[in-house]
């Protein structure tokens, strides 16, 4: 298929771009900054220059490309800027869903969160609603995710991928990246919060899995749910930080979501299955 990737040259971009071209498909990468045009093209991608905040620019690049699928991985997380993030969910969603319907595209693969869900007991599945009666500062987020997930259903088929919170390579909890200098410095204290991770390759295996799902939101995360009191120990450990402080609290809606829908129904399976082992094989498969 001939294929758009929004958001080409982030953290699951450039795990995604080289399997859509093993797989055989025609990739087109968009990115807003000339300076990555070589990271797509390196791949065997075509690369487009638009800033998905200009919808005429948005609009003329899936008009002129003509794509059967448009798939959505922008944020604006790097720099942790959390109002520009909001403002991609809410507006560049918008116009990049109006340049898809434009061009006739049918359909669309866009990045959402697995951790929306409103508060309860256990791991969230996709048939828990999403909590809409968030207080800020959770609000801005959620009303973003509702903004997103919302306009992609206008198109005739959409996937919704609920991501787990990203690990590996171009993320946070990178050797250099916020969590760990935060871990190192004793800022992040372990609590009975429930977190899902997923490592930034496989949320990629499972865009290319998505392209065959029918419509609707699956969450994509490993298979090991955990409180911040499992997790956090183990990640220190990893990254040669100091223990860190235990605090016996957590936040309502910090549940966890399950993989279930993806991995029995749609048959999906995550290359780095848990934490306990994701951390440490991914730190070493990149600093080796």
């Amino acid at each position: 298929m001939k294929i758009i990737v929004a958001g080409a040259t982030g953290a699951v971009g450039r795990f995604l771009l080289p399997k859509l071209i093993r797989a055989g498909h025609e990739v087109i990468g968009i990115t807003q900054s000339e300076s990555k045009k070589s990271i797509i093209e390196n791949t065997g991608a075509r690369a487009l220059i638009a800033d998905v905040f200009d919808r005429e620019a948005i609009r003329s690049a899936l008009d002129e490309s003509q794509p059967e699928v448009v798939i959505h991985q922008l944020t604006s997380l790097s720099n942790r800027n959390f109002s520009d993030n909001t403002r991609i969910r809410r507006e560049g969603t918008q116009n990049l869903v109006d340049a898809a319907l434009s061009a006739g595209v049918n359909r669309i693969i866009a990045q959402s969160i697995s951790w929306a869900y409103e508060p309860g007991k256990g791991p969230a599945t996709e048939d828990v609603s999403l909590h809409v009666a968030a207080e800020e500062p959770r609000k801005s987020t959620i009303d973003g995710i509702l903004a997103l997930e919302s306009a992609v259903t206008k198109l005739p088929q959409y996937v919704i991928l609920r991501y787990g919170m990203f690990y590996g390579p171009g993320t946070w909890y990178e050797h250099n990246g916020f969590m760990a200098h935060q871990i190192h410095q004793r800022q992040v204290p372990a609590t009975e919060g429930v977190t899902s991770f997923l490592h930034v390759e496989d949320a990629a295996e499972a865009v290319l899995f998505a392209l065959q799902w029918p419509s609707g939101p699956v969450n994509i995360v490993d298979d090991e749910p955990a409180r911040g009191m499992d997790w956090l120990p183990v990640y220190a450990q990893a990254i040669g930080a100091p223990i860190p402080e235990t605090l016996s609290n957590s936040n309502a809606w910090e549940r966890g979501a399950s993989n279930k829908k993806a991995r029995q129904e749609y048959g999906w399976k995550p290359l780095y299955p848990t934490w306990r082992t994701g951390f440490t094989d991914s730190l070493n498969q990149i600093y080796k």
